[in-house]
C-alpha cells in the first residue's frame, strides 16, 4: 500500500511491497491499545481506562539490508462513523480483531467484524480483479481472567475453521502471554519478515534514522545479514482521509503507475 509519510522524518525510499498497514478492531475495553503498547514499547499501562478515538503509529525496520514500514491504526471500539471504519478496512493490509474472553458481546462483535472485512475486501476485489488475501488474527485477550471466561474455545474454533488466512490466539496483554507469537504468525501470513515481531529485533532510538536511511539508499542490491532492528517514528501522522480515498480510487480503476511503486517519506 502507498502511504504518505510524515514531512518531519528523513527521506526514505521504501518499496511499496515493504509498506504495510495493520488495523486493529474490536469492541471497547477489550485491550486493543494495550496490545499496541506491548508491540511498540513492551509495556502494559494499568492507568485508568481512556477510550480510543483513533490512534496512529508508525514503525520502521532494517532487516537484512531491506527497510520496511509498518503503520498501525488503533481504531475506536464505538465506531461512531461507519464510513471511517469501512475506509480503515479498505486501506488495511493485515488485521487484528480483539475480543475479551470474559465478554461474550465482544466476541459477537468480532464475528461481525470478520464478516464485514471479508465483504468489504471482496467488493474491492471485484473492482480490481485482483486476488486479495486478508491476513487476519483473532485475539481472545485477558487470558489472565480465566475464572470469568464467557467464550469457549469450541466456539472460536468454528469461527476460524477452514480459513488459512485467519489464526486465533488466546493472549494476555497484561502478562504478555502469546503476544509475540501472535505477531509472528500474522507477519508470516502476510509474507513479511518474522523479525518485525517485537521479540525478534533490536529496539533502537530515533537517532538511528540516519543509519536506516543510509541502508535504504546503499543496500538496494546488497543484502545485509546483520541484526534486525526497529525504530518507532516519534512524530508520525495519519495519512489524510483524502489520500486514503485517492488510494482506493486509484486501486479500483487500476490507476497505479510506476510513480506509485515506492513508498517514501518526504
Amino acid at each position: 500500500m502507498i502511504k504518505k509519510m510524515s514531512p518531519s522524518e528523513n527521506d526514505f525510499d521504501i518499496p511499496a511491497k515493504n509498506c504495510c498497514r495493520m488495523v486493529i478492531l474490536g469492541s471497547t475495553k477489550v485491550g486493543k491499545t494495550a496490545i499496541v503498547s506491548r508491540f511498540l514499547n513492551g509495556r502494559f499501562d494499568e492507568e485508568k481506562y481512556t477510550p480510543t478515538i483513533e490512534d496512529f503509529h508508525r514503525k520502521l525496520y532494517s532487516i537484512k539490508g531491506d527497510v520496511y514500514q509498518l503503520d498501525i491504526l488503533d481504531t475506536s471500539g464505538n465506531h461512531p462513523f461507519p464510513a471511517m471504519r469501512r475506509l480503515s478496512i479498505l486501506t488495511g493490509d493485515v488485521f487484528i480483531l480483539v475480543f475479551s474472553l470474559d465478554n461474550r458481546d465482544s466476541f459477537q462483535e468480532v464475528q461481525r467484524l470478520k464478516q464485514q472485512i471479508i465483504e468489504t475486501k471482496s467488493c474491492l476485489k471485484n473492482k480490481t480483479k485482483e486476488n486479495i488475501d486478508v491476513p487476519l488474527v483473532i485475539c481472545g485477550n485477558k487470558g489472565d481472567r480465566e475464572f470469568y471466561r464467557e467464550v469457549q474455545k469450541e466456539e472460536i474454533e468454528q469461527l476460524v475453521a477452514g480459513d488459512e488466512q485467519c489464526a486465533y490466539f488466546e493472549i494476555s496483554a497484561k502478562r504478555n502471554t502469546n503476544v509475540d507469537q501472535m505477531f509472528q504468525t500474522l507477519f508470516t501470513m502476510a509474507k513479511l519478515p518474522n523479525e518485525m515481531s517485537p521479540d525478534l529485533h533490536r529496539k533502537v532510538s530515533v537517532q538511528y534514522c540516519d543509519m536506516l536511511r543510509s541502508k535504504s539508499l546503499k543496500n538496494k542490491n546488497k543484502k545485509d545479514n546483520g541484526d534486525a532492528y526497529g525504530i518507532v517514528a516519534p512524530f508520525a501522522r495519519r495519512p489524510s482521509v483524502h489520500s486514503d480515498l485517492m488510494y482506493i480510487k486509484e486501486k479500483a480503476i487500476g490507476g497505479q503507475g510506476k510513480d506509485k511503486e515506492r513508498c517514501t517519506i518526504s
